[in-house]
């Protein structure tokens, strides 16, 4: 069994057992030893995603399922085949059968067994995602710690325990923790095998050198500060590699996008050669197959390169950490104390009263509750986007080209499709604005705040008279919430449990990592200096990462919104210069032989159908308006790696649409 199984819960254990027993083919190390490479990656991909099992009993257990999956689909490829082969022989019907569930059986299995096999490898490479992003933050933190004059086993203790700040990294360091306390190892045989079991490199090469100097009797302080500096480095490096990333696929977007744009041109054309053939499924399959299809697309492909920040910015105190298991979350998204323990009845009505206090607060403050929570919204606009959907319905307006009678494009469209947009939106983008601009207000003076917080605690004050010193001659919501931090800590509230509940107010992962080393270091000693310095230089860091994000981002925005601008065009000449002009020709043809003539040798077909000009009208309309939906939401996630951050992009591409449709039109 893997290393990783040590530090796994009992329920996972129960949870991957629940297929039962395995075959005993698969049972048989014969046959796990004939697999070769194919067992040896399994056992280590199955480390390094912490799963429970061995590799001989994963290995099992998908062979088990792939047959139960082959058969299912064995069985439903004989019915398949019975049906597609009722009209031919029976002879022929039963080859068809034979053939169709041998390909479903065989298929379907082989498919469930390689998912399988799959799932380690996906779940460690999100875990090396996570720990690559998580690492520099780490060292910096260990870093600090020394600085403030902690020991080597007393920051890898204090690193063990922060998880919620530092996710996988700190996992690594309680799983050397948990060996030497449980298993008896040695913690340099456990760092060594946390090194050789780890799914990310940097990490791995991290472990062994840290074992390097601390064999050798080296300066723990100087090699964590080389480190700093040298991942610092990489993180740099890394996000100059994403940004040229996305750069490239911004360039991709430009032309691929501009293919649904091509097809549409295509169409027209043909349908205005005399003796074309009638194409209007692929002018529909380009408009609204394609076009959704190329920007959800490019939407994937975004979220597999950018890298966002991990980690929820949520803080626990050592005191207050409960399991996964032991939590009950309520409607409004706060966890409440579960009624275990001691005196269960008081808990209960604890948690009970709690709840109350919440929904009442957020009752008499509901823009505050929807500021940070700005999806709860939706559960007052989407029903106002039901029923304004259903009052069209009942006028019996469509919106369709393929319904008949489209009657006026716009109105139609207005109503099906902008109403319920602009509905269900717009609350999201003000709110959801609102707080990223007073999460990032904060995070914006942070790096002077410490800077400023060292300085105080400097001249030979505590932490706290730090804070207070600091509170009174700064201004802005960090300022207030370091005044209401002194104030908690004045009525009798712990520094550490105060510091926590201003992060966990913002829920922002940089500031939690921040808050987290403040409240360790403060733990240990009153003179924090230099610990201040070193949070103060990391926050640096982050600020000029951030400052160049925004930057590069800027360009694959406008390239975007340059695509955007480029369809709208397009498609406007297309309506006012052949639509209208055709629709125009149309109408005249029935006071003259001459133009009848005419319009019927440019919008006949080989089949005799002629042109529809208010089909064509609406089918451009909803070309441009799903375009501008979707190049919204991918500059969003490129902006922010958020889909709500495109709210606003859309809502603002969406009316840009429209304005210009009204004119052309």
């Amino acid at each position: 069994m893997s290393t990783g199984s040590t530090t796994t819960t009992e329920s996972e254990r129960s949870s991957s057992d629940a297929l039962g027993p395995a075959l005993p083919l698969a049972r048989s190390s014969r046959l796990y030893a004939l697999l070769g490479p194919v067992s040896m990656t399994l056992e280590r991909k199955l480390g390094e995603a912490r799963m429970s099992a061995t590799g001989q009993e994963y290995l099992a257990r998908a062979l088990r399922l792939g047959c139960l999956v082959g058969v299912g689909c064995c069985l439903a490829g004989l019915i398949l085949g019975y049906v597609v082969g009722g009209v031919a022989q029976p002879s022929e019907t039963i080859a068809i059968a034979g053939v169709t569930s041998l390909v479903c059986g065989v298929g379907g299995g082989g498919l469930c067994v390689c998912s399988m096999l799959a799932i380690p490898s996906a779940r460690a490479a999100a875990r090396k995602r996570e720990i690559d992003a998580l690492l520099p933050d780490a060292i910096a933190y260990m870093y600090a710690l020394s600085v403030g004059g902690l020991d080597h086993l007393e920051v890898f203790e204090a690193l063990a325990d922060a998880e919620d700040a530092y996710g996988d990294v700190a996992l690594a360091f309680r799983s050397i923790r948990r060996e030497v306390e449980y298993a008896g190892v040695d913690y340099r045989t456990a760092i060594r095998t946390r090194a050789r079991e780890t799914p990310s490199d940097e990490l791995a090469q991290f472990l062994l050198d840290l074992l390097s100097t601390i064999n050798s009797g080296g300066d723990f302080e100087v090699f964590l500060a080389e480190k700093t500096d040298r991942h610092a480095k990489n993180a740099r490096q890394r996000q100059e590699q994403t940004l040229d990333t996305l750069e490239l696929i911004g360039e991709l977007y430009l032309t691929v996008s501009l293919f649904p744009l091509l097809v549409v041109v295509v169409v027209v054309v043909m349908q205005l050669v005399p003796g074309a053939a009638t194409i209007d499924a692929v002018l529909y399959l380009a408009v609204y197959g394609l076009i959704p299809a190329i920007g959800v697309g490019f939407l994937v492909l975004i979220s597999t390169v950018k890298r966002d920040d991990p980690g929820t910015g949520t803080l626990e105190g050592r005191s207050t950490a409960r399991s996964e298991s032991a939590r009950e979350w309520d409607t409004f998204g706060w966890h409440v104390v579960a009624p275990t323990g001691d005196q269960p009845r008081i808990r209960t009505r604890i948690a009970r009263r709690a709840w109350l206090h919440r929904v009442r607060t957020a009752a008499r403050n509901p823009h505050r509750f929807f500021r940070d929570h700005p999806l709860a919204t939706l559960a007052v606009t989407v029903p106002a986007a039901i029923l304004a959907v259903a009052g069209s319905a009942l006028v019996g307006a469509s919106a369709f080209p393929s319904s008949g009678g489209i009657g006026d494009s716009i109105v139609v469209t207005i109503r099906y499709l902008y109403v319920p947009l602009f509905t269900v939106l717009t609350p999201i983008a003000v709110f959801y604005e609102w707080n990223r601009r007073r999460r990032r207000a904060l995070a914006d003076a942070l790096s002077e705040t410490l800077r400023t917080l060292s300085s105080a605690n400097d001249t030979g004050q505590t932490l706290l008279e730090s804070i207070r010193t600091v509170s009174r001659t700064a201004s802005g919501a960090l300022a207030a919430e370091l005044d209401a931090i002194h104030t908690k800590v004045a009525y009798g509230r712990r520094l550490d449990e105060s510091l926590f509940e201003f992060a966990n107010c913002y829920h922002i992962p940089r500031l939690a990592r921040t808050t987290r080393l403040v409240a360790d270091a403060q733990k240990a000693t009153n003179h924090v200096t230099p610990v201040l310095r070193t949070a103060a230089a990391a926050s640096e860091t982050h600020d000029d990462l951030e400052a160049e994000r925004r930057s590069r981002t800027r360009v694959q925005i406008a390239i975007v919104v340059m695509t955007f601008a480029t369809m709208l065009t397009v498609i406007g000449l297309l309506q006012t210069q052949f639509v209208e002009t055709m629709s125009g020709l149309e109408s005249g043809s029935a006071t003259g032989s001459n133009t009848a003539s005419a319009t019927g040798q440019l919008a006949s077909t080989g089949s005799g159908a002629t042109l529809d000009a208010d089909t064509l009208s609406v089918v451009f309309f909803h070309a441009v308006t799903i375009h501008a939906i979707l190049s919204g939401f991918v500059c969003g996630y490129l902006r922010n790696a958020a889909l709500l951050s495109g709210a606003k992009y859309v809502l603002a591409l969406s009316t840009v649409a429209l304005c210009s449709w009204l004119v052309v039109v």
